[in-house]
């Protein structure tokens, strides 16, 4: 059996990237895969590609939120996982930041998690079982020149990670954090060769990650296999932090 059989997932963000790597992740472990994201035409090709969900939805929307659990719910009767992997950034040092660029960070990578996350788990506690996975960062861990909003988010998940895991848990609902390190995304890939070169430099095992480890950390944590594990920040990063 396949460790995420009959099991209806909402991937955030889920159009491209890391996103996208664990929505194929998800459908080959059995799961009924619902993509959110802003990029249409992207995440409606994807859909059909991989023959699952696409809605369009900005995660820093409440009501677009409301709307769009109810219709996974209608549709399948259930929403059992959440991968909150819905970013952006707008990295600028903080003497160039202005509060619009603070702002824009926060709304999507902190409060739309905390919106995501708010509405889904009252579906979740209708069967009293859930996974709710959160993108964190390895900068949340060690701090990031010129990312003092993004770190700012991906550290507050840590935080409410940590707290939904107690509130969450003895209702049958674990939540935990992945904090992926350099991953090889497209963006990444695009820098100049001297910048990955020294990206790699400053991970033990000496290259960039792929976005299909972290794929497989999520389905991990959101399988039966992981049941006893909740509030954790798992760190995918070749070795960065230790």
């Amino acid at each position: 059996m396949k460790r995420l059989e009959n099991k209806v997932a909402i991937i955030t963000g889920g159009a491209a990237g890391i996103g996208a790597a664990t929505a194929k992740k998800f459908v080959a472990e059995g799961a009924q895969v619902v993509i959110w994201d802003m990029n249409a035409e992207r995440g409606e090709q994807f859909a059909k590609e991989l023959n699952i969900t696409f809605d369009k939805v900005n995660t820093a929307n409440y009501e677009e939120i409301e709307v769009a659990a109810k219709k996974v719910f209608e549709k399948f009767g259930r929403i059992d996982i959440l991968v909150n992997n819905a970013g952006i950034t707008r990295d600028s040092t903080l003497k160039k930041m202005t509060p619009e660029l603070w702002q824009q960070v926060i709304d999507v990578n902190l409060t739309g998690v905390f919106y995501c996350t708010k509405v889904v788990s009252e579906y979740m506690l209708q069967n009293g079982w859930g996974r709710i996975l959160n993108a964190s960062s390895v900068v949340a861990l060690y701090g990031n020149f010129g990312q003092t909003n993004y770190t700012a988010t991906k550290s507050g998940l840590i935080g409410m990670t940590k707290t939904l895991a107690r509130e969450l848990g003895r209702k049958g609902i674990t939540v935990n954090c992945v904090a992926p390190g350099f991953i090889a995304t497209e963006m990444v890939a695009a820098m100049p060769e001297n910048v990955l070169d020294a990206m790699k430099a400053k991970v033990p095992v000496g290259r960039l990650g792929e976005p299909s480890e972290i794929a497989s950390a999520y389905a991990f944590l959101a399988s039966d296999e992981a049941a006893y594990i909740n509030g954790t920040v798992l760190s995918v990063d070749g070795g960065m932090t230790v």
